[in-house]
């Protein structure tokens, strides 16, 4: 498993120290403030995280202000998803200083592709070199449609 990977910023800190998350912060934006997580129970939440390759969390002092996770082989994929920023917290560049410090991590360097799912974040995306499928044609999914939660 990778190291402990942290940085700062002002009064601001990314850390993917799993020690630091605050799981209820966590889980309340996801199951209730998110369109793609929407209902999500507190038990597949912590699976995710549990599972997950790197949880980034963003902090102000002490408190968990934002979210992204990152699941990957460290050689062909990486998945991006649950990125957010609370509401008070929004407007600081903090959802660029995420997505930097996740696309320049050093263990995720040599990857051949990167994907993520998102209704209304192109436009940050695109800043870091995310672009609308090059071959849609080869992609399938298999979707649960009596997963909790709206269509991404």
């Amino acid at each position: 498993m990778p190291e402990f990977y942290t940085l700062y910023r002002d009064e601001f800190t990314i850390s993917t120290d799993p020690a630091r998350l605050d799981f209820e912060v966590i889980h309340d934006f996801i199951s209730r403030d998110s369109y793609w997580g929407k209902g999500i129970s507190r038990a597949q939440m912590q699976q995710q995280i549990d599972h997950s390759t790197f949880n980034f969390g963003i902090y102000h002092g002490p408190r968990q202000v934002g979210f992204a996770q990152v699941l990957t082989n460290f050689v062909t994929f990486a998945y991006l998803g649950n990125v957010f920023v609370v509401d008070e917290f929004r407007g600081r560049g903090l959802s660029k200083w995420l997505m930097e410090v996740i696309t320049t991590h050093p263990d995720l360097q040599r990857l051949r592709r990167w994907v993520l799912a998102t209704r209304d974040a192109h436009g940050l995306y695109a800043q870091f070199g995310f672009t609308p499928l090059r071959q849609p044609e080869t992609f399938m999914e298999r979707v649960d449609d009596a997963w909790p939660g709206q269509p991404i």
